[in-house]
């Protein structure tokens, strides 16, 4: 018998009593309960995934949740080989980062230590948002997991509420997000129109019937991918909704490592991964999702390059990296996108807790330029943020090696602009690595640069934060070797066989067959030259950041204009502003306020109305004086007026 409803329930038990009795509780039984019942699910995802890989898919169906008609929506989880990797990767991650938290926020205060058990219960809500995001068999349970984890991230990304920036960071994120949501939400209604129903079995075997759609028309399967992928760029930070994750920084450290690493950005990758037929037989979308990964990757990478603040380089890492598992799903190498996905995971949760010690140690300082020599003191921080930063810059061994190149081999091999999306991503590969490395240069290696006092309190984080490095260092390293190109020993291809029974079907490997029949030689040139431009960018890095240090200046003087076009992200927030929100403030100020609401509605309608009816009560209260004799005047007037109208009559 499965328990799948006890995965995301167990999360949510420990959010509800943190919120509700955590003021009355000590730390140690806030963490207890918060790490307790993440490790709870974690173990039962892990029994559940062990015991019934062989019954898979696996549907439990717990009540009917709205019944109207036809249409049915029921409280129905799904567990198969695409819900079974993400579920691992949210509550591995997800546990690693709550005993990494237990640590870092061990210090927050306030009345009965408030932020400590608000921050664990809003961690745990977040847990149960993306576990019912990933385990729902229908789109509109889907929908419930993707906007709570819109609103937890509301909720941690603005944690520090009393300081503008952050409350400004939530708000930003919840709004942008709503943008894209707003375009999910209509392509869920116009599934239904289609199909009938809001379960996936039934429309995804209704779509596999369903020819694929050419591409220069506009068809039903292109309207409904459109919008679902218009939410994936708001929910995964893609162009042009990608402007509140850098904002997103201003909540605690743990929070960024859990958005960026394994819950909310990853959502729509996993939900296009999910609904792969649809997008196999709409070829348009799928170039559209392509040209965005790529160009986000790229665009991304550039602003990463010169930014100051270490969590912000991440960020924008982040954006990059989450352009390429679109790449991947883009040229229909679904399975690398995921493939990529469980990888990134691993690193880049690695790299903004790794940060997070680094800040530990420097009391909260963000600028990598007011650092330096950290390794002295840091020893093991220094070590696992090297071997992420050797992940993600894709050198061999290690896992982001494996997920990247197949990646840039599936795009290479696309049958639309193969040769450009590769070009894209290889460039894109040399400058992670580039900025990643000046990072560990800047950070770790050369002279302190900061106060001599802040120098003395450097020290490395306690043993709670570190174990949880450890641990993510090891799946940096390992967790790539499911998945081995086929030149090295023959090939792994464990990860893309376990994966098979959601994502191969007509259409779905377009890239991947194309790859197959294609010269091994060329594969073997293309993975070299990507290790390459991997290396280079290391190699510039350090001869710019370590070797001579002044280079850095010198540069960026010599190029002023682009540095400060890249220092300034483009200009995109102002941009955004002028073009955008200055624009709906004055309409909303001066037309809708102003003048239809005040002007118009209150001024014209309300309170006009008001004016007129008092204006005519004012007049005639006057013919109510309380004088009989009054009364008897207007009488004699009204007949001597009767009798004239009744003879003129005549």
């Amino acid at each position: 018998m499965t328990h799948l409803w006890l995965i995301p329930i167990l999360p949510l038990m420990g959010a509800a009593l943190n919120g509700l009795l955590g003021r009355r509780l000590s730390k140690t039984w806030v963490a207890i309960i918060a790490v307790g019942c993440t490790g709870l699910s974690c173990g039962l995802a892990i029994f559940e995934i062990v015991t019934f890989s062989d019954f898979f898919p696996l549907i439990e169906r717990h009540f009917t949740w709205i019944q109207a008609d036809r249409l049915r929506v029921g409280y129905d989880l799904l567990l198969d080989p695409l819900s079974s990797v993400m579920v691992l990767v949210v509550t591995v991650i997800g546990l690693l980062i709550h005993i990494y938290s237990i640590g870092y926020m061990a210090h927050e205060e306030g009345p009965n230590h408030g932020g400590y058990y608000r921050f664990f219960s809003y961690m745990n809500l977040f847990m149960f948002a993306m576990l019912t995001l990933v385990l729902a068999n229908n789109y509109v349970l889907m929908f419930v997991g993707w906007e709570g984890v819109g609103l937890c991230s509301y909720l941690l990304i603005g944690f520090y509420f009393r300081k503008k920036s952050a409350s400004d960071a939530g708000k930003k994120a919840f709004i942008t997000t709503r943008i894209g949501d707003f375009g999910f939400s209509l392509g869920v209604f116009f599934i239904f129109w289609v199909f009938g129903t809001f379960d996936f079995q039934p429309i995804f075997r209704q779509a596999a019937a369903m020819s694929v759609e050419p591409m220069s028309q506009l068809g039903t399967l292109t309207v409904i991918t459109l919008l679902l992928f218009m939410g994936a760029t708001g929910k995964s930070a893609q162009l042009p909704l990608y402007v509140w994750l850098p904002d997103a920084m201003e909540g605690p450290t743990p929070v960024s490592a859990l958005i960026h690493a394994a819950t909310m950005v990853t959502a729509g990758v996993y939900m296009i991964a999910r609904s792969n037929i649809l997008f196999s037989r709409a070829p348009f979308t799928l170039l559209v999702v392509a040209m965005i990964g790529a160009v986000t990757a790229l665009y991304a990478g550039t602003i990463g390059l010169v930014q100051k603040d270490m969590k912000r380089i991440l960020a924008y890492s982040t954006i990059s990296q989450l352009g390429y598992m679109f790449l991947a799903c883009g040229v229909g190498a679904y399975a690398m996108g995921i493939f990529h996905l469980m990888t990134h995971a691993f690193f880049k949760a690695l790299l903004f807790l790794a940060a997070g010690s680094v800040m530990h140690a420097m009391q909260g300082e963000l600028d990598i330029f007011k650092m330096g020599g950290l390794k002295q003191k840091m020893a093991t921080t220094y070590w696992t943020f090297v071997i992420a930063s050797l992940a993600i810059a894709g050198i061999p061994g290690l896992s982001g090696f494996f997920s990247k190149d197949e990646i840039l081999w599936n795009a290479f091999n696309a049958p639309q602009y193969g040769r450009f999306l590769w070009a894209i991503g290889w460039i894109t590969a040399g400058l992670t690595a580039l900025y990643m490395f000046r990072i560990v240069f800047v950070v770790f290696h050369g002279k302190f640069q900061g106060a001599e006092e802040a120098w003395h309190h450097v020290h490395e984080s306690p043993r709670v934060m570190l174990v949880p490095l450890i641990i993510l260092a090891l799946g940096a390293i390992v967790s790539g070797y499911v998945q081995v190109p086929r030149f090295l020993f023959g090939g792994v291809e464990s990860f893309t066989r376990f994966l098979a029974p959601v994502l191969e079907h007509p259409g779905a490997h377009k890239a991947e067959e194309v790859a197959s029949a294609a010269s091994r030689g060329m594969e073997i040139n293309l993975t070299v030259a990507s290790v390459a431009i991997a290396l280079i960018g290391i190699l510039v890095a350090f001869a710019i950041y370590l070797s001579k240090p002044e280079r850095a200046k010198a540069i960026a003087g010599r190029f002023r204009l682009i540095y400060s076009l890249l220092y300034h992200k483009y200009w995109a927030d102002e941009i955004y502003s002028a073009v955008i929100l200055k624009p709906i403030y004055f309409i909303s100020t001066w037309g809708l306020w102003k003048l239809l609401d005040l002007l118009i509605i209150d001024g014209l309608f309300v309170n006009g109305t008001g004016f007129v009816v008092r204006s005519v009560g004012s007049a005639l209260r006057h013919l109510q004086s309380g004088r009989a004799r009054n009364y008897a005047a207007w009488v004699v007037v009204g007949a001597v007026l009767i009798v004239a109208y009744l003879a003129w009559g005549r």
